[in-house]
């Protein structure tokens, strides 16, 4: 090689190098791309944690920890904002191995976690969170089918453990399933809270009135358009809300529903739309945002698969009035572009100063969403 051959190489591997820098993400982990979320005026989404693979259900410590489930992960994470400027500085993975810890509830220091058949128990957990206990099986004989066995569990006022038993499905009618049921947090005294219920994957008790609400997952395979996901109130103990014979408050299923009767039912409170994969539930009890969010229903679609035209993808307000819902509007969408999503929502939490967070499982984080006046006032 002459010289004039020699600078003349080394001037296009100097190039490929440079190249080949900038192509490379500047981490092993990209951050999810939350400028191009969109929010109302004077709202605004950050990233509490961009380390959360697969993150589903959110719940909150005493202390202020926040606890995520996953589902394929099957990991549990802690998520400490030591210094409360809105970040989680540390993720922590305190339970490994579990087949899809999806639900996650803070009780009386204790940490529950669903995994289909079980509910484990991590006891003091914020206390232990450098070196989790061993997990204690407080349940163990729920069913094992893993289709819509995964399962969101909370709390009730009532200091009871509600936890859903989805149908083990797409459509059929079986015995001990498609229910929420409840019972004390050491797994006794089971009671039988609503049927009909195909697959909730969240829940939350309307503060005025302590009524259970919940989202529930139409079935699949009707077309695009039915049945609608749907938003429902529980206003007594074994109330049934149609699965499998009616959908939707005004549709019977074509096989299941024959001599039945939608009216021998209770409708959703809201019909949210087809296929749109509403998850978590929260009521907005905060103080930081606007008098217009005060009681709402905060709600994740997660996003359609069973449709030609995506739907969903999206976080969403349902303004409440007693038992009524005057309006459903966006909160925060922008999930998805051109039919392809970066991310999914999951799950809901209204944080101790106000702001809300989100879980996304798609993406693996958890962001923070947070109201200025000051903002909305320069916009």
């Amino acid at each position: 090689m002459n010289a004039t051959d020699h600078r003349l190489f080394s001037f296009h591997l100097l190039g490929s190098l440079l190249l080949a820098a900038l192509a490379t993400p500047a981490c092993a982990r990209d951050l999810p791309p939350i400028e191009r979320l969109q929010v109302p005026t004077g709202f605004h989404v950050s990233i509490y944690s961009a380390d959360v693979p697969n993150a589903r259900e959110l719940a909150i410590g005493t202390n202020g920890t926040v606890f995520v489930g996953s589902r394929g992960e099957g990991k549990v994470y802690a998520l400490t904002d030591a210094d409360q400027d809105g970040r989680a500085e540390k993720v922590q993975v305190i339970a490994k191995g579990l087949k899809m810890p999806v639900g996650v509830a803070f009780h009386e220091g204790d940490l529950y976690v669903s995994a289909v058949s079980r509910i484990l128990a991590f006891r003091d957990i914020e206390k232990h969170l450098d070196q989790p206990p061993e997990a204690e099986v407080v349940v163990s004989d729920l069913p094992t089918e893993a289709h819509h066995g995964w399962k969101f569990i909370a709390f009730g006022p009532d200091g009871k453990l509600y936890v859903p038993i989805g149908a083990p499905c797409n459509i059929c009618d079986r015995d001990g399933y498609a229910k929420i049921i409840r019972m004390n947090a050491d797994g006794s005294d089971r009671e039988d809270v609503a049927f009909g219920v195909r697959n909730t994957v969240g829940f939350d008790w309307q503060p005025a009135t302590k009524q259970l609400w919940f989202t529930d997952n139409g079935r699949d395979m009707l077309g695009d358009d039915l049945p609608a996901d749907e938003l429902n109130r529980v206003s007594r103990m074994g109330e049934h809300f149609g699965f499998p014979y009616c959908h939707q408050g005004d549709s019977l299923d074509p096989e299941f529903g024959k001599g039945r009767d939608c009216a021998d039912y209770t409708p959703p409170v809201l019909k949210l739309g087809a296929h749109v994969a509403a998850l978590g539930i929260r009521f907005y009890d905060g103080k930081m945002f606007p008098a217009a969010y005060q009681g709402a229903a905060i709600i994740a679609e997660h996003g359609s698969w069973n449709r030609s035209k995506k739907s969903g993808y999206r976080v969403m307000t349902a303004r409440v009035a007693g038992t009524r819902v005057l309006g459903y509007e966006s909160l925060i969408d922008g999930f998805m572009a051109n039919e392809k999503s970066w991310g999914r929502p999951v799950d809901v939490l209204v944080m101790p100063d106000g702001a809300l967070l989100v879980s996304d499982d798609q993406a693996g984080a958890v962001y923070r969403v947070t109201y200025s006046a000051e903002g909305a006032r320069k916009k």
